[in-house]
């Protein structure tokens, strides 16, 4: 099993599920998912009984000249996602300002923005989504927009329901890059 450092350890899924017309997602043999043009990504079989934490990283860039949508994430549990229950809030800093947002009652939880011209990334903590208990995201998004953005992000879930996999979109169009999950020691 590779070592991403100190016992966090790259799940490999035991499939993806997909939509967009010509998306693709492959599992590559280390454990990633390189995938393109895909309205939603799901990764499945990443979240189990062995790590009560774990790490996603994502590279990404959006397929159209659609500059700054949200990436989503929904947790998944046997191949169904949640669409309730999330709740949100932000930190933008772009250029010289940064502004913050809450939402809550969300059907997804917000965890990047992505670009059309620069590749974007996120890395997000997720704390007990194989536990049945509410589960809390943590993560810090990066991207071109405007010449340089850093996005901070919490979320929680509300079910206390155990999940085993995990969506994403932006809701705006096709997207691609690649996706890394690793589970965190006990």
């Amino acid at each position: 099993m590779p070592v991403f450092v100190d016992g966090h350890h790259l799940i490999t899924p035991t499939s993806t599920a997909k939509t967009g017309t010509g998306s693709t997602a492959t599992i590559n043999t280390n454990g990633s998912v390189t995938f393109s043009s895909c309205e939603t990504l799901s990764l499945n079989g990443v979240f189990s009984a062995d790590y009560d934490n774990y790490i996603i990283i994502m590279r990404h860039r959006h397929d159209s000249a659609t500059n700054g949508p949200a990436v989503y994430a929904r947790l998944r549990s046997s191949g169904t996602d949640s669409t309730t229950g999330y709740t949100w809030q932000f930190v933008f800093a772009n250029s010289t300002a940064a502004t913050g947002l809450r939402s809550s009652t969300e059907g997804y939880a917000r965890i990047g923005m992505t670009d059309n011209t620069l590749r974007s990334g996120l890395v997000a903590w997720i704390y007990g989504p194989f536990l049945a208990q509410p589960t809390a995201f943590r993560n810090v998004s990066v991207t071109g927009f405007g010449n340089a953005a850093l996005i901070d992000y919490a979320t929680t879930h509300s079910a206390s329901t155990s999940y085993d996999g995990i969506t994403f979109s932006t809701g705006l169009g096709p997207f691609g890059g690649l996706v890394c999950v690793y589970g965190a020691v006990k």
